[in-house]
């Protein structure tokens, strides 16, 4: 069963208070199980932590090869899509990582084209081109039934893996996921600074998780996204989500993941919102209630196979 690997996971997760609102979109859930496995001593913490495995490469033809890093395991697998710009070492990842270890899991956590150790150049990056990333990723690497955890543009990349794949993708969960996010943002702008962007080619939006404080974004890379938008339509996606969200995201709002929600098909869907988390959603507290997701998931899934 799912939950007794947790005690692994409970010598790195804190324990506190959990400060969460969940809102659930299909059949009444009953979250007390998950919530009655709260770790009750406070443990180590991820520090500790280190990335292990060693880095290999998924070499495509007429495509920059992918950095990856993969431990074998059972099923289902766990696939993390990181965020824009974002690589495979980040903290959520590792978090895990170390969580599919203590289950003995199987896991898949990779660099983007143009980022990371994988090969490419980022200028001529596109939402296309990491679509297909993530579809190779799921296609050539993966064994067996896959759950997807996808961080901000990784959440929108992982809607569209599960339409691509329903075969395989059998369980999403998105943290801060940023479905049509560079596109809405973009068109959000006033219509004199949307031109001048147009004219100059490229957008400089601040962002304080750059060390720039800014990202330059070219025009032709949200021309290029808004082919990938999903909120305008029903998304054709049936499988169990789960979307995370902190309520002091000030880059993807929180209504985001109620979009989502709303737009997929699924019936078997949850939004837990987290009131004083921002949109990395890194602390202590969420790395906590996202490896419970994940074994909540596990778990459902376990037993509806059985």
């Amino acid at each position: 069963m799912a939950g007794v690997g947790l005690a692994a996971v409970a010598a790195w997760v804190p324990r506190r208070s959990w400060s969460w609102a969940a809102v659930s979109l299909g059949p009444q859930r009953d979250f007390s199980p998950l919530l009655a496995r709260k770790p009750q001593q406070v443990p180590r913490w991820l520090p500790a932590c280190r990335p292990k495995t060693s880095v290999s490469f998924l070499k495509r033809p007429d495509l920059p090869k992918l950095a990856y890093k993969r431990l074998k395991g059972k099923s289902p697998g766990i696939i993390f899509i990181p965020g824009y710009l974002s690589n495979m070492n980040g903290t959520k990842a590792l978090a895990i990582e170390e969580f599919c270890k203590s289950l003995g899991h199987a896991y898949i956590r990779f660099d983007y084209s143009g980022v990371g150790s994988s090969d490419g150049n980022l200028e001529e990056c596109t939402v296309g081109k990491w679509r297909k990333d993530v579809l190779s990723i799921i296609d050539e690497l993966a064994v067996g039934p896959q759950i997807l955890v996808g961080s901000s543009l990784g959440g929108w990349l992982m809607l569209h893996a599960a339409i691509a794949r329903p075969e395989k993708v059998i369980a999403l969960i998105g943290v801060a996921t940023a479905a049509d996010g560079l596109v809405t943002q973009f068109n959000q702008l006033p219509v004199e600074v949307k031109k001048e962007v147009e004219m100059k080619g490229v957008w400089t939006m601040p962002s304080k998780y750059h060390e720039e404080g800014v990202y330059h974004i070219q025009y032709s890379f949200i021309k290029e996204a808004e082919h990938h938008c999903l909120l305008h339509s029903p998304i054709p996606v049936n499988c169990p989500i789960r979307l995370l969200h902190g309520m002091k995201d000030d880059i993807v709002p929180w209504h985001t993941s109620m979009q989502v929600a709303d737009r997929v098909v699924s019936t078997d869907v949850d939004v837990i919102l987290r009131k004083h988390s921002d949109h990395r959603m890194k602390e202590k507290a969420d790395l906590q209630l996202l490896v419970y997701t994940i074994d909540d998931l596990i778990d459902k899934l376990s037993t509806v196979v059985n």
